[in-house]
C-alpha cells in the first residue's frame, strides 16, 4: 500500500510535501479544497476527524495528522536524511524554531488574516484582528531573524524546522509582508533547493520560481 498524503496547496500541508520529495519517497496526494468544505465531508472525516491538512496516511493505515508531528514522524523515520540534527542542542533549537512557526506565525498569526470571521464574527472587528495578527506575525519574525543570524538554515543543515520556516516565509511574500534580513535570505536559500521548486511547480507556484 503507497502512502497518502492529504494536502492543500499553498497551505501548511506545502512544508510536508517538501519533507517527503526531500525524502525522496512515493506517494499519493490528494488535494482536499479547504473553501469548499472537503475537511469536513465524511470522507475526509473518516481519515482526519480533525477537520484539518495535512494528513499522511501509512502503508498501515495508520493516519498521521499536525504538522509537527508528521515531520517528526518522517524525520525519525528516514535518519539518512538528516532531517533532525545530532546534538541534543540543536534538536531542540530545531523543535523550538518548528513550533514558532507553526503555532505562533501560522496559527495565531496568519490565522487572523486569512481567517479572521473565527476570531471575531462582527465584520465591525475586522480590521483590528488584522491588526493583531500582523503584530504577532512581525514579532514572531523578528525572533527567528534573530535565530537565523549567521545561519543558513536553522541550524548547519537543512531540517524540518526549515520547512516550517517556509511555509509561513512563502505566505509573507504571497501577501506582501517584508521578512526581515536573514528570514528574507533563509527564503530565498529555499527557494533554490530541488525539492522546494518541484513542490512548488506541482502545486501551481512556478511563478515564485522565475
Amino acid at each position: 500500500m503507497t502512502m497518502k498524503f492529504y494536502m492543500t496547496p499553498g497551505s501548511c500541508s506545502t512544508g510536508i510535501h517538501i519533507l517527503l520529495e526531500e525524502c525522496g519517497l512515493v506517494f499519493e496526494a490528494y488535494v482536499v479544497n479547504l473553501l469548499a468544505g472537503d475537511q469536513y465531508k465524511k470522507e475526509y472525516a473518516a481519515i482526519n476527524p480533525k477537520g484539518t491538512i495535512p494528513a499522511l496516511v501509512l502503508d498501515d493505515g495508520t493516519a498521521l495528522t499536525e504538522f509537527s508531528a508528521i515531520a517528526w514522524w518522517l524525520a525519525r523515520s528516514y535518519p539518512k536524511r538528516k532531517l533532525l540534527p545530532e546534538s541534543l542542542k540543536d534538536e531542540v533549537q530545531v523543535l523550538s524554531v518548528m513550533n514558532h512557526a507553526v503555532h505562533t506565525l501560522h496559527t495565531q498569526g496568519f490565522a487572523r488574516i486569512f481567517t479572521t470571521e473565527r476570531f471575531a464574527p462582527s465584520s465591525s472587528d475586522h480590521e483590528s484582528v488584522k491588526a493583531q495578527g500582523r503584530q504577532i506575525i512581525d514579532k514572531a519574525f523578528a525572533f527567528v531573524n534573530r535565530e537565523l543570524a549567521g545561519r543558513q538554515y536553522v541550524v548547519d543543515h537543512f531540517t524540518i524546522a526549515d520547512a516550517a520556516l517556509f511555509y509561513v516565509e512563502f505566505w509573507a511574500d504571497r501577501i506582501g509582508i517584508p521578512l526581515p534580513e536573514n528570514c528574507e535570505a533563509h527564503y530565498r536559500r529555499m527557494l533554490t533547493r530541488p525539492a522546494v521548486r518541484q513542490v512548488l511547480a506541482e502545486e501551481g507556484y512556478a511563478s515564485v520560481l522565475r
